[in-house]
């Protein structure tokens, strides 16, 4: 099944303020202050979604990175990369759905929906697997409330992103993420339904000055069910 995507264009200003998080030991990032992954329009906003909006580095270590690789690769390589979206959200890409893994894999899925969704919460049956080509990149875009509940987890494989949240009634209310190799990143409610989401491209991949660049990258995608 795939999830019903609306895209929405939208722009940002100069980023205002920050939140304290870290960066990943495995990232090929330049080190980072701790309070520099996540940047906003404003102080209150950033405030206000910080219970809503989450990364957290190193969630993973190359060794579990390196094992769902090894899982995913194989039905990868036999797609080809499109760029003809059917609703025009994703250009670059291939993607899958995968409801069984192996043991290491396996593990590393528990411990994310065990982190980033309530105990009750029932989760959407396959994950989903995106790879993004070095060229690739994802619109704006609001997950359809049809197929998706409150929350939205994903891994971060092969490379370092920016992801941009933008309000939808509101451009000049934006947070920017920046989303190390082997993170977790976690949107919940407001940031999950009012706000779009999108992974910069290459050559917009700026965070605070500092030029990010976006190689290949695949998101291990997990939601729950809605309510």
């Amino acid at each position: 099944m795939k999830v019903l995507l609306t895209v929405l264009k939208r722009t940002h200003k100069a980023a205002l303020c920050s939140r304290s998080l870290s960066s990943s030991p495995g990232s090929g990032l330049s080190p980072l202050r701790d309070d520099a992954l996540v940047v906003g329009s404003s102080q209150e906003l950033v405030r206000r979604l910080g219970s809503q909006v989450e990364v957290r580095t190193s969630f993973i270590t190359e060794e579990e990175e390196g094992a769902f690789l090894r899982e995913l690769e194989p039905g990868l390589k036999k797609k080809r990369y499109e760029y003809d979206h059917w609703d025009d959200a994703i250009h670059g890409y291939r993607e899958t759905e995968r409801a069984r893994w192996g043991a290491a894999c396996e593990e590393v899925l528990n411990r994310v929906r065990s982190f980033a969704f309530p105990e009750d919460s029932q989760l959407l049956g396959p994950v989903h697997i995106l790879d993004l080509d070095k060229n690739g990149f994802i619109k704006p875009h609001i997950d359809s409330v049809k197929f998706c509940g409150s929350t939205i987890a994903g891994l971060s494989l092969l490379s370092d992103s920016i992801m941009r949240l933008v309000k939808e009634d509101n451009s000049s209310e934006w947070l920017d993420l920046l989303l190390p190799r082997c993170s977790l990143y976690i949107l919940r409610d407001e940031a999950r339904y009012n706000f779009t989401h999108e992974i910069l491209k290459d050559e917009d991949s700026v965070f605070s000055g500092q030029r990010v660049p976006r190689l290949r990258r695949i998101s291990v995608i997990c939601r729950n069910l809605p309510g």
